[in-house]
């Protein structure tokens, strides 16, 4: 990396980080009054305001350019169970964007976090206990089937945690048992956004990715 890069790197992640921390305060306040006033179709339209804002920003700041792949190919009026890998943040907010409606399973500690939990709330998670490993299946097909039935995707990240690129994690079945049980289609994702916006650390790369 040179130095012009190495700079830009730093420079666009404190300042995606500053934009990132206003953003997410800001719509994590007005979501409880949001959730109330609203009716449940039109709350994620909301919440993807600070989505598309969060990844614009992560483009631009910090000189990411990114391919989907096969996007034509999906059919929106169809719910199905979105499987991904997990590697960083990025692809939690651009399959919201994508898939929208979708509810995404993850831990339930996640929704007692300020601000940032308060916006997860408004789009109806299935917010499971992982130390509660039966309990936490039953639970992802009982409230999954509830969502395909509304018309909603389901998005699970059965690595189960952010896993590095090129690293390996066996998958859960929840994701295989619902789609199974609700007799819809799996859709499954790749994508290497761990090059650029790497898990559990704040500097972000310049380069380009797949999904």
């Amino acid at each position: 990396m040179s130095v012009w890069e190495s700079a830009r790197s730093w420079i666009g992640s404190i300042v995606f980080f500053a934009y990132y921390a206003v953003s997410t305060i800001l719509f994590g306040a007005l979501a409880p009054l949001a959730t109330l006033l609203l009716p449940k179709n039109a709350r994620q339209p909301v919440l993807n305001l600070h989505n598309k804002g969060l990844l614009f920003a992560f483009r631009i700041l910090c000189g990411v350019k990114v391919e989907i792949i096969g996007r034509e190919n999906i059919d929106k009026n169809r719910p199905v169970v979105l499987v991904a890998n997990h590697q960083s943040e990025w692809e939690t907010y651009v399959l919201q964007v994508l898939m929208a409606p979708v509810s995404t399973v993850l831990k339930k500690e996640l929704l007692a976090v300020p601000f940032f939990g308060w916006g997860l709330r408004m789009v109806q998670p299935i917010a499971i206990d992982r130390s509660q490993r039966t309990n936490a299946l039953k639970q992802i097909i009982s409230q999954g089937k509830e969502r395909l039935e509304d018309g909603r995707s389901v998005l699970i990240f059965p690595e189960g945690t952010r896993i590095a690129p090129n690293e390996e994690q066996a998958f859960n079945k929840g994701a295989a048992m619902l789609a199974t049980s609700a007799n819809v289609p799996i859709l499954p994702v790749v994508h290497n956004a761990g090059y650029t916006w790497p898990g559990r650390r704040w500097r972000k790369f310049q380069g380009q990715f797949e999904l």
